[in-house]
């Protein structure tokens, strides 16, 4: 189970909150790398979207994870 579940995609309605992986970092403050990392260990995952285009991350999602300091991910309140 993720740390920070994203929404459904049908409570997404604004595609603005939607962003690639370098968009999700720079929400973050933090390096690519470090999403990735983060989606291993099980904090955060990329929207799922049904189709084969690139990963998409929740923006308000990430910012929330991003949030939290470092060590074993919690389950979102």
């Amino acid at each position: 189970m993720v740390a920070f579940p994203n929404p459904s995609i049908y409570e997404v309605l604004d595609r603005d909150h939607l962003g690639t992986i370098w968009q999700a970092a720079r929400v973050a403050g933090v390096k690519p790398g470090t999403i990735r990392v983060w989606m291993s260990r099980g904090k955060i995952e990329p929207m799922d979207l049904g189709d084969d285009g690139p990963e998409l991350f929740h923006l308000p999602t990430i910012l929330q994870a991003a949030q939290v300091g470092p060590g074993r991910p919690r389950r979102a309140a």
